[in-house]
């Protein structure tokens, strides 16, 4: 099974086939307050010149479903990243809306309640990965800051490559390897990590990245 590599936070054609020529597996566009943050029409001017092999996510944080049909459909997009406390009625909504095609993930922060949350996440159907990711007072992603990996590898990245469990949060080009090698991840996920700038992409920090991460699921 292959690694899948996400390359998120993007806000320009440059950076997205950056990620594509890098060897990504999907890039990330930001519908929510954020340095990077993206609108519809940007998006929809960016998608048609991308490999339609190329996931394309857009991240969500807490909003309606309307919002998020009509820009799933507005940018051409692959998959949605929903940032939210809702219950399952989202997924099974947009499940409904688009069919098994839509990549629907789900993100758990790494804290005291996670470990619940992913269990109630991994048994939604319309759920089809979990991404464990970090969080301060003010971001809820984004946020160049790790999380305990160790205690992780016990309990939220328990079989998560069958589980489909992406790691993000702090990851960059130096420290992917150890990530992988510690919590064996079905997923990788970076944002600032890869950038010369909030919303900008480092070209050497995208390929380097890209690059150890495949060397080291290879092991």
């Amino acid at each position: 099974m292959s690694l899948w590599i996400k390359i998120c936070g993007n806000t320009s054609l440059e950076d997205a086939l950056l990620a594509v020529n890098a060897g990504a597996d999907a890039v990330g566009f930001v519908f929510a307050p954020s340095p990077r943050r993206v609108t519809v029409d940007q998006v929809a001017e960016i998608t048609p010149h991308l490999p339609t092999t190329l996931e394309k996510i857009g991240v969500f944080v807490d909003a309606s479903i309307d919002e998020i049909v009509s820009t799933i459909r507005a940018s051409s997009l692959t998959g949605v990243q929903l940032h939210s406390r809702s219950g399952p009625q989202t997924p099974a909504q947009l499940r409904a809306e688009f069919g098994p095609a839509l990549r629907i993930l789900r993100v758990v922060h790494f804290g005291p309640q996670a470990a619940e949350q992913s269990s109630a996440f991994a048994s939604d159907p319309n759920t089809d990965a979990i991404l464990v990711d970090s969080r301060t007072a003010t971001a809820v992603g984004g946020t160049g800051i790790t999380f305990d990996w160790t205690e992780a590898a016990t309990t939220l990245f328990q079989n998560a490559r069958d589980r489909k469990v992406v790691v993000a949060g702090g990851l960059n080009p130096a420290n992917v390897t150890e990530a992988i090698a510690t919590l064996r991840p079905w997923g990788v996920d970076v944002v600032s990590g890869v950038e010369s700038a909030p919303g900008r992409k480092d070209p050497a920090k995208v390929r380097d990245f890209i690059t150890n991460a495949r060397a080291a699921k290879s092991h």
